[in-house]
């Protein structure tokens, strides 16, 4: 069983599952972040969905590109868990299914292709203070402990 995190789901609610990898990602002794800044900011792991015909290793890579404008290198699953959220952009009710890796960061090529993204880097304690959701926050906590 994959643990929940966060809100439970609403009763009644239809929920399209919605599988996704997220990066864990120290540089030095501080952490590669983004920040999607649209009305409010919300720091992240960088990741996002898998998209069809798409495997969980490349949807990383491309996902931490994207956002970041990070090659990054051997990655390694340290976990998941599972969270019932609303995503505006796309008007979706989605079960997110948030696979965590973590990553070497190897070299920043470009800067992010997600128009409403900016790449942060924080320490640990700042990272964990500032990410949006309480898996984020887990997995990173168990990471630095």
């Amino acid at each position: 069983m994959i643990r929940r995190v966060g809100d439970p789901p609403v009763k009644g609610q239809n929920y399209t599952l919605r599988p996704g990898v997220y990066a864990i990602l120290p540089l030095k002794r501080r952490f590669l972040l983004t920040a999607q800044v649209t009305d409010k900011i919300d720091v992240q792991l960088p990741g996002g969905g898998i998209d069809p015909a798409e495997s969980p290793l490349q949807a990383l890579h491309r996902e931490v590109l994207e956002e970041i404008g990070w090659r990054i290198s051997a990655p390694r699953r340290i976990g998941a868990f599972r969270r019932f959220v609303f995503m505006p952009e796309y008007d979706l009710w989605a079960e997110k299914l948030c696979h965590i890796f973590v990553a070497r960061p190897v070299k920043q090529i470009a800067e992010p292709i997600e128009a409403d993204h900016v790449t942060l880097i924080m320490s640990g304690n700042d990272a964990i203070d500032s990410l949006g959701n309480d898996g984020d926050r887990m997995f990173l906590s168990r990471f630095i402990r």
